[in-house]
């Protein structure tokens, strides 16, 4: 979301009731809907009228949920209508714990689709990765991005706070067996191994941001 920090009474950060709502509607959608006993239809889609039922939506309204899916700028979210009631649902584009059937989810074929796959991630965890290979830890896939933050296109797949980038050689992990997939909002997806790892053998270059250098990983 844009910063309106200086721009008056509104707020900002945690406090700004749009991110409180972006980050209510992605633990909904992504993982929480079935402990709030709400129904995941085909596709990952939630009715939001039964959302705006819940205690922790009671002061937002279905405009409310527009406007986050058309101004969120990572393009988390999706709306449809649903043919037979006429009601409106939305989901989360990526990002699930929970099983989704009929995702929507495009198969990617080799690097002539997906030129350029990476994997943002921190210091204090490459250790880990270096040692281990990456892990999808609790969501159902692992999460690329088509390039590096601010590049043209590259909305979402990785925080712009990373501090270190995996390049990974998707050409030579099809091979060998790993799906690849895009989601809607443009965020490359692997599920990885039987474990949910795709292991270093697969990365092609390591490269810290800040300052930015080559990281030895084999």
């Amino acid at each position: 979301m844009a910063s309106n920090r200086g721009r008056g009474s509104r707020s900002t950060g945690r406090d700004n009731p749009d991110v409180k709502l972006s980050k209510a509607l992605s633990y909904i959608l992504r993982h929480g809907a079935e402990k709030e006993g709400l129904v995941l239809h085909e596709g990952g889609f939630v009715f939001v009228d039964e959302i705006l039922q819940k205690k922790q939506f009671s002061k937002y309204t279905e405009e409310n949920i527009r406007n986050i899916v058309d101004t969120n700028d990572k393009k988390r979210f999706a709306l449809k209508t649903d043919d037979a009631t006429g009601k409106l649902m939305v989901r989360a584009n990526q990002g699930h714990t929970l099983e989704v059937e009929g995702l929507e989810l495009q198969p990617i074929s080799g690097s002539v689709e997906a030129p350029t796959v990476l994997h943002g991630t921190y210091l204090e965890a490459w250790q880990f990765i270096k040692e281990q290979g990456l892990c999808r830890m609790a969501r159902n896939h692992i999460h690329f991005a088509p390039g590096e933050p601010g590049k043209d296109g590259v909305i979402s797949g990785m925080r712009m706070s990373c501090q270190v980038i995996v390049y990974i050689n998707i050409d030579k992990a099809i091979q060998d067996g790993y799906k690849f997939y895009r989601s809607a909002n443009n965020v490359i997806l692997c599920p990885g191994n039987e474990n949910g790892f795709l292991p270093t053998k697969y990365f092609e270059r390591v490269i810290q941001l800040r300052p930015r250098k080559e990281l030895p990983f084999s």
